[in-house]
């Protein structure tokens, strides 16, 4: 489909604007007004919003408005309550000794019951708006007036106090007051998307994902990275190079977000620019901190007002010089030395294992080494070099003159007489230098890896810097760019929309932002970034997806379509419609299409295997049921993989009220424990209310800082994690089926279990379940194997090695899956036990090289036990390795 057809489409089932708020205290909340806009005294209601901020953190609930409209009036032929702010802006509540500040954490934004965005950039522009004592200000009341009269609400008197609201008309109330905001709606996007439309997007990552993409011609050289990556990630970082569209898929706690920053940070190395979009602001703030831990360009935050100043007070500040030529060839001279290290580490530990695996074969070779012997002496003398050989081939008689092959002897017998001297030479190396030993070639190549990883994000960070990237015109764009980012929210649209796009991301090539403030901050200018991540994109529509891929050459989709997924309101007979008149096709039906949907639709999805997140019980049942066990579990030790991580308590009396009762003693409970990162849950909203309620009544502000509490819905927490999880499934007994079916929504339910790392408690009215909550339940309940993580890996070093530790009193087990890896051997009971590898991997060098890094990098400590190390005397090798795995202990004083 061409994009002007596309986004005509989409134009048409956009919503036309956001949501008319004209009641910010709607829900049984209340304004706490101010007397100091910037500092407040600790009082009730106070303590309360303070302890709402942190049960919330990752959201931003807390709002400071400024001139409020309050009182009743007919709107729409209707009376409706009016309490409405004209400025209002995002904030935090920090905890000081006698009070809290009140700490900006978004844009000041004039009410979007001012529609007109000429008037509302000229009101945001006003000198020293929202500043301290603004108020008081000469010029304030006028616009404050300004204001209310361009709502088109009828205000008729302007008042300083806020208490008594009259009942039958609207007044201007001109004071400052916090607030909870729970529900926050985006413009609409119908006028952007018709704009967009008259717009040449050929080239676009829009135009490939609808269209047919552009041959791809993948660039194959090595991936390297800051970011320690496993094949499947290196793959996705390498395929973003050149792919028109890369899709990157797989459950939680597999890396997704570790992807996209390596990918960004590639891009950018090799000159790019990227834009990352994601579904919340917390999730940009996560992605901006993972980025922050490794070196690279400064992402720009501009949807974020607290990393927004810091940026414009950096770039006001002036850019030094930028790195020269000598210093960028320097760079990648060190690169190239640490990657050699790194090469020649690994072949020493390749030519080790070679040798060992040579050797391993000597026992099928002994029955014919006399005749071999006999056929081709050459191949057994002394300093016969069979790789020399190997490598110019057989063929000719200048080889089996070399190799004094007896005439007409075969060239099988030649090669099977170089193999079977290979074997000998290695068996006959290994004795005489008492075997294998590879522990110290580990230390070098890990000291190696990190050297090189250090080298290439040095080099990342000062390309990022480069003088060419910093030249006259990008200065100057960095110079309008903190102009517009200390603007307000409206006339910021407008200086982003001035700006020259090419040298201003050539000089700040990595940004960061929401979904919706792609389109309402950056300018409209098609192909302006190399590459877009649209991260969680199974939680976004067609229609807030359209404007961010069109900004970019090529795209980078991540999300996982098990998980939830967004909600669409438009009607199938209102999509039926559009789509039939304009003869396009399903991909557009904006209520099932996810923007995930459309790109898996285009381009293969690369699956991300690996968990790293939670403890195996914890996401073992969502592993089979949502993902048909394609998850590979790195967190399993014998420790963990026998830990019940889920517990289920029953509430004895049916009431919602009571579950709200047991939850808060369940919490009760882990602080007794001395846990922290607690996050509690519910599927319903009304739940999560009085959940919420029960906590800020229970804890104080205080105490909810110290132990890392937060509380709200299912879908407030996709995309989080904590340490454990409390879950409140607000069902009853005799609840409608409906009830039953929201909760056991798989997307949903998949989301809910797979949120805690270390521990999961169920909390629920039910005494009986069916289907996937029962089944559910049951497997929590299910008493764990005490090692059922187990490979019919055998062979006699193994065996021998595993039965004299355990006639050392030592726990061991043979053939134990981490992952898509086999430890041969587990010794130990702890959650860090210590893997035993008995000989080289099955399946040749680089796979024994890639387990081991795996392995690892999951923070297991590994021995290697070849046999011919104790010259095949398990019982040696066993004492050893017995003694390794003890702790010391101090003499007694």
């Amino acid at each position: 489909m061409h994009p002007s057809t596309v986004l005509a489409v989409l134009a048409e089932l956009a919503p036309a604007g956001g949501d008319r708020v004209l009641d910010v205290t709607r829900g049984g909340q209340s304004l706490a007004w101010l007397d100091d806009t910037d500092r407040t005294r600790r009082r009730k209601e106070i303590d309360r919003l303070a302890a709402l901020d942190a049960l919330h953190r990752e959201e931003r609930l807390l709002r400071r408005g400024w001139g409020f409209l309050a009182g009743r009036t007919e709107v729409d032929g209707k009376a409706r309550k009016i309490r409405v702010p004209l400025l209002s802006q995002p904030m935090r509540l920090e905890r000081g000794l006698t009070g809290y500040r009140v700490v900006p954490a978004g844009d000041v934004e004039v009410t979007p019951l001012v529609t007109d965005r000429e008037l509302a950039a000229a009101l945001e522009a006003a000198p020293g708006l929202a500043a301290p004592g603004w108020l008081e200000a000469i010029g304030s009341k006028a616009w404050l007036r300004s204001a209310a009269a361009a709502t088109g609400l009828p205000v008729d008197a302007l008042v300083e106090d806020g208490k008594h609201i009259p009942a039958e008309r609207v007044v201007l109330v001109a004071r400052a007051a916090l607030y909870v905001a729970r529900d926050v709606f985006g413009g609409g996007l119908q006028d952007s998307l018709r704009s967009w439309a008259g717009r040449d997007l050929s080239g676009t990552a829009l135009a490939a994902i609808y269209g047919d993409a552009p041959d791809d011609r993948p660039d194959r050289s090595p991936v390297l990275s800051p970011l320690p990556l496993t094949g499947a990630q290196a793959e996705v970082v390498a395929r973003a190079r050149t792919a028109p569209i890369t899709v990157v898929s797989g459950p939680p706690g597999n890396g997704k977000s570790h992807t996209v920053v390596a990918a960004a940070l590639e891009v950018v190395h090799r000159g790019g620019s990227v834009l990352v979009a994601t579904q919340s602001p917390h999730a940009a703030e996560v992605l901006a901190a993972l980025l922050a831990r490794y070196p690279g360009p400064t992402p720009v935050l501009f949807g974020d007002a607290g990393r927004r100043e810091s940026l414009a007070a950096e770039l006001t500040a002036g850019a030094e010089q930028g790195v020269g030529e000598r210093e960028l060839r320097a760079d990648l001279a060190a690169v190239r030395h640490s990657q050699d290290s790194v090469r020649r580490e690994r072949a020493g530990i390749r030519s080790s294992l070679d040798r060992e695996y040579a050797a391993a074969r000597l026992p099928e070779w002994e029955p014919r080494l006399p005749a071999l012997a006999a056929d081709v002496p050459g191949a057994f003398a002394l300093h016969f070099d069979p790789a020399r050989l190997t490598r110019r081939g057989l063929a000719g008689w200048w080889a089996r003159r070399r190799l004094r092959a007896r005439r007409g002897v075969p060239e099988e017998t030649v090669t099977d007489a170089i193999a079977a001297a290979t074997a000998q030479r290695a068996a006959a190396h290994l004795a005489a230098t008492g075997g294998t030993d590879l522990g110290p070639r580990w230390i070098a190549l890990h000291a190696a890896e990190a050297a090189l990883a250090d080298a290439v994000g040095t080099a990342m960070r000062n390309a990022a810097r480069g003088e060419k990237r910093w030249d006259r015109e990008a200065r100057r764009g960095a110079s309008s760019l903190a102009a517009a980012l200390r603007a307000g929210r409206n006339r910021r649209r407008e200086l982003l929309a001035q700006l020259d796009a090419p040298p201003l991301v050539r000089a700040l090539p990595l940004w960061i932002g929401t979904v919706a403030d792609v389109e309402d901050l950056l300018p409209a200018a098609p192909g302006m970034f190399d590459l877009v991540v649209i991260d969680e994109a199974s939680h976004v529509d067609q229609v807030r997806a359209a404007p961010v891929l069109a900004r970019a050459r090529r795209a980078l989709i991540v999300g996982d379509p098990r998980q939830l997924r967004f909600v669409s309101f438009v009607s199938d007979v209102d999509v039926a419609e559009v789509l039939d008149r304009h003869g396009a096709d399903e991909r557009l039906d904006v209520r099932r299409v996810s923007t995930y949907d459309l790109a898996a639709g285009s381009a293969p999805a690369t699956w991300l295997t690996e968990h790293h997140r939670s403890a195996p019980h914890l996401i073992g049942f969502s592993a089979h049921r949502f993902y048909a066990d394609r998850i590979a579990v790195m967190t399993r030790t014998p420790s963990l993989e026998a830990t019940d991580a889920i517990d289920v308590v029953t509430v004895p009396v049916a009431t919602l009220a009571a579950e709200v009762d047991a939850v808060l003693k369940v919490v009760g409970d882990l602080v007794a424990e001395d846990r922290r990162g607690i996050g509690v849950i519910s599927p319903f909203r009304a739940q999560a209310e009085a959940l919420e309620a029960a906590l800020v009544a229970a804890y104080p502000v205080e105490r909810i800082e110290e132990l890392g509490l937060r509380v709200g819905t299912v879908h407030a927490f996709q995309g989080s994690e904590a340490e454990v999880v409390v879950v409140s499934l607000g069902l009853l007994p005799g609840d409608p089926a409906g009830r039953r079916r929201f909760v056991t929504d798989p997307h949903l339910f998949n989301v809910m279990i797979t949120r805690a790392r270390r521990r999961l408690v169920v909390v629920t009215a039910l005494d009986t379940a069916d289907g996937l909550l029962g089944d559910y339940l049951d497997y929590a309940s299910a008493a764990r194997p005490a090692s059922s993580n187990v490979s019919d890996l055998s062979g006699q070093w193994i065996e021998e090695l595993a039965a004299e530790l355990a006639h050392l009193e030592v726990v061991v087990r043979a053939g134990y899956r981490v992952g898509p890896w086999v430890v041969d051997l587990c010794v130990g009971t702890g959650e860090e036990p210590i893997g035993v590898l008995c000989g080289p991997h099955p399946d040749g060098a680089d796979a024994h090289l890639d387990r081991q890094r795996a392995l690892h990098l999951a923070g297991w400590r590994l021995v290697d036990a070849f046999a011919s190390r104790w010259d095949a005397d398990p019982r040696r090798a066993a004492l050893e390795i017995a003694a390794a795995q003890r702790p010391v202990t101090a003499p007694a004083s």
